[in-house]
């Protein structure tokens, strides 16, 4: 476990829960999506491993309860990591365009995509690999992307 773990871990349930209650914590979200994007241009997936909240409750919680079994294949699978990809991306703007500008419901859009990101990946952490949602992760899928594209490969971190 790392020390920047132990930080950001409490962003998760300041965002899934506290954001139920305050959908402007969304923009919490949307700030972490900049700041890991840019940083993927020069280190890859260093938020993954690092700093995503989300990471680190599945290394200081779910890896206690998980059956650490392997992935299903098909998870892994290039297409399938880029179908989820443009399957949430166009909902998460499908729902971002029906919130019509409204700030409050825009930040809940993507409080609400956390929360059942975060919803799916405690199930394939207990059910598989604690990190199992790391590797069908969209956002980490973009970042391998954008690494690619700048030629920095794919390494874990």
């Amino acid at each position: 476990m790392k020390k920047t773990q132990l930080i950001m871990i409490w962003f998760l349930p300041l965002i899934v829960i506290g954001g139920l209650f305050y959908p402007l914590l969304g923009y919490l979200v949307v700030a972490m999506m900049v700041f890991f994007l840019t940083l993927a241009i020069f280190a890859n997936r260093y938020w993954c491993w690092n700093l995503c909240p989300r990471g680190a409750f599945l290394d200081i919680v779910i890896s206690k309860l998980s059956a650490n079994k392997p992935l299903p294949g098909i998870f892994v699978k290039q297409w399938f990591r880029q179908s989820v990809f443009i399957l949430f991306m166009g909902f998460v703007i499908y729902r971002a365009i029906r919130a019509g500008g409204n700030l409050l419901m825009i930040g809940a859009v993507f409080v609400g995509m956390c929360l059942l990101t975060t919803i799916i990946s405690i199930i394939l952490g207990v059910f598989t690999k604690h990190r199992g949602w790391c590797m069908v992760c969209p956002m980490g899928f973009l970042q391998e992307k954008i690494a690619k594209i700048r030629g920095k490969g794919i390494s874990a971190g």
